[in-house]
């Protein structure tokens, strides 16, 4: 079985305080990290860049998983690693050639990833999944935090891991939005091993709630 990761997203933590709110989740036992980068574009909303990353890479050991919702994420990507990112996320809606974007990430020494939204057939995903080293399912419309679990892509996640099985890979499925403890199960049981969350974690006690979504692994 793969190994289920708790990926907090920053996005919902208090940025006052962000190296803190960081040490927390990790304390917590976290391994990812989770950068939504939203460019006003692809997304209604703004987020943050590079800047943000770099800044605070030194604060800690995690996996730091930058999501790229941005138009022409491959302008960035050799900046986005050289900012901290292990792990680099694109969207399928916003790449020219997937396969050329998750080799170059692979080329700037990265884990590659490949993100659809939920409106976007999970099996777009498929002709990639030999390049991919995460599939990413959205489990709301990206663009701001705390929406609610879409129920129709529990589906989708299913049909994706049903899929990686068949074909013998080694890929690992994330979702993000909406993840809390309602929710966290129906995604795991679908087939998700890396379960962003947000507004679940950084609402209240970052250190208790973190621990309350590991328990369902």
């Amino acid at each position: 079985m793969r190994e289920r990761i708790l990926a907090p997203s920053i996005l919902s933590a208090d940025f006052t305080k962000l190296g803190e709110e960081i040490k927390i989740v990790e304390k917590a036992g976290a391994k990812y990290l989770h950068f939504d980068v939203m460019d006003g574009m692809f997304v209604p909303s703004i987020s943050f860049g590079m800047p943000v990353l770099k800044s605070i890479r030194k604060v800690s050991d995690m996996v730091y998983d930058a999501h790229l919702m941005i138009e022409q994420p491959e302008r960035y990507l050799e900046y986005f690693r050289e900012s901290g990112a292990d792990l680099i996320t694109v969207h399928l809606e916003t790449v020219k050639d997937a396969k050329a974007a998750l080799e170059q990430i692979h080329a700037l020494g990265a884990k590659a990833g490949l993100a659809v939204n939920p409106e976007t057939p999970v099996e777009g995903l498929y002709p990639y999944l030999e390049y991919m080293d995460m599939a990413l399912v959205m489990t709301v419309h990206p663009g701001f935090g705390g929406q609610k679990y879409i129920e129709e892509c529990t589906d989708k996640v299913a049909a994706l891991y049903a899929e990686i099985q068949k074909r013998g890979l080694d890929v690992d499925i994330q979702v993000d939005g909406g993840i809390c403890e309602e929710t966290i199960d129906k995604a795991i049981q679908a087939g998700a091993n890396i379960l962003v969350a947000g507004s679940s974690v950084y609402k209240g006690d970052a250190y208790e709630n973190a621990v309350k979504l590991m328990g369902h692994f």
